[in-house]
């Protein structure tokens, strides 16, 4: 069965904007913010209230990296997998982080802690390789320093201090 949602928050968001042109795309990145991702319940909700038609939000949010249609976890990973990451062992990088949190990239941990992504560069080659968790770049990693990093992050959601 789907899972509800308060869509009592959602109010505030569509009443700012209805009537206003070019509103969509505000109207989405306000509502992810609201419930992390954009469940097809409020993907409903906006195009009924905004009159727009669900096939041209779904365009819209596909077309968009920032937009999300499943649940994201507390904290996002990105391994970058660029040349200078990819030449000083970005894959080992990545597989030991995709080992030890159970996800495959572009999956999200069962506990909703950890997304892993990968991304093309973070604009760091010097630190090669890196990866990023949430604002947070570690740098010069080795399978191990990647997991280590992880470890950082205690299961309520708060950056423990090293």
């Amino acid at each position: 069965m789907p899972e509800s949602f308060d869509l009592s928050k959602l109010d505030e968001v569509l009443s700012h904007y209805r009537g206003e042109r070019g509103a969509l795309i505000p109207v989405l990145q306000e509502a992810q913010n609201v419930y992390g991702y954009l469940p097809e319940e409020v993907l409903r909700r906006i195009s009924r209230d905004l009159k727009v038609p669900l096939s041209k939000i779904y365009g819209v949010i596909t077309f968009y990296a920032q937009f999300y249609l499943t649940p994201r976890g507390k904290h996002v990973v990105k391994s970058c997998q660029g040349t200078a990451c990819h030449v000083r062992g970005a894959k080992g990088v990545l597989d030991s982080l995709c080992r030890e949190l159970k996800v495959e990239p572009g999956g999200t941990t069962e506990d909703l802690r950890f997304s892993l992504e990968t991304v093309a560069c973070v604009g760091t080659c010097f630190l090669a390789p890196v990866i990023m968790i949430d604002r947070d770049y570690y740098g010069k990693l080795t399978p191990k320093r990647a997991v280590d990093a992880l470890k950082k992050y205690s299961p309520d959601g708060k950056k423990e201090e090293a």
